[in-house]
């Protein structure tokens, strides 16, 4: 019960926030309040890239990388649980969050790059990169780049990671009437990642800091332009302890990664929506914690 106490504190503590409308796409607020600090480095190509960090410097260290489009500070409800005990960074991708809108570099090889150089940015010798959504495979990239060198662990959060079998196809619903416009379709997306209601001021906030990611880099995203067996020979080419926490979509991916590749755990939240770090970040705390002092850090 005593390790739950914090992360009930820190849920209760989040949801006040983005109540209040302070936990938005104006990060800066929320970090001072909280003893998060703002940071920048440039990437090897000259985008200037920000992450967050909290937490003790000497600390074991955990890297997390939001979705696609998405802000750092999605990942608040870890931030503020897991910098008690951890050292927590959590990056703005180029063209998301606080991060420089670059003219290229929306590609995996060169994502990963941009994870690689941010860890090489820290001293801590090795990390736990827990990537979301995009996340996932931005993370995976930076294997291809930069090996494992510098990795303790993985958590990858609701995505493919290449295993079998392929998802299923879904078709985009049909189009009644004029196309949705970009920011309409932004907004119906932001809200579409949650199961659970969320504040008003949340979402309003959540989809402000989406649409700073330009229509044309948004696009460029989503081309994935790498055969599905890239994302599967990166999980392969790292025996780190890997924990895959999915939503029922991704569990025959997932029994398949456990029974072929060691040092790997699953867990599937059935009654969250593909934000389930938010939609319930008591559990997801807990559950990744629980792996962290078990696998990775005993």
């Amino acid at each position: 019960m005593r390790r739950m106490a914090p992360m009930i504190a820190s849920r209760l503590t989040w949801l006040f926030l983005a109540i209040a409308g302070i936990a938005g796409a104006v990060a800066q607020p929320v970090a001072s309040a909280n003893g998060v600090a703002d940071h920048f480095f440039v990437s090897s190509d000259g985008v200037r890239l920000h992450y967050l960090e909290a937490g003790p410097p000497g600390a074991h260290t955990l890297v997390f990388v939001p979705g696609w489009t998405m802000p750092a500070w999605i990942w608040m409800p870890q931030i503020l649980a897991f910098s008690r005990r951890y050292h927590v960074v959590a990056f703005d991708p180029r063209g998301q969050g606080d991060s420089s809108i670059s003219d290229s570099g929306y590609e995996p090889v060169r994502r990963g790059r941009d994870i690689a150089e941010l860890i090489a940015q820290l001293t801590a010798p090795k990390v736990v990169v827990v990537g979301w959504s995009l996340g996932v495979l931005d993370t995976l990239a930076s294997i291809h780049v930069a090996g494992d060198g510098r990795l303790a662990g993985l958590v990858l959060v609701d995505n493919s990671v290449g295993e079998e079998p392929p998802p299923p196809y879904r078709p985009p619903p049909p189009q009644s009437g004029r196309p949705e416009n970009h920011a309409t379709a932004m907004k119906r997306f932001v809200r579409s990642m949650f199961a659970r209601p969320q504040p008003k001021a949340y979402l309003d906030r959540l989809t402000q800091a989406v649409l700073r990611t330009p229509e044309f880099a948004s696009r460029l995203l989503l081309a994935y332009p790498v055969p599905r067996s890239y994302w599967r020979e990166a999980v392969y080419a790292t025996k780190v302890p890997l924990l895959y926490v999915i939503r029922p979509r991704w569990v025959a991916q997932g029994e398949n990664l456990v029974r072929n590749r060691a040092n790997t755990e699953m867990d599937v939240f059935s009654d969250a929506g593909h934000a389930l770090f938010v939609d319930d970040p008591v559990r997801f705390n807990t559950v990744m914690e629980q792996f962290l002092r078990r696998s990775v850090w005993p």
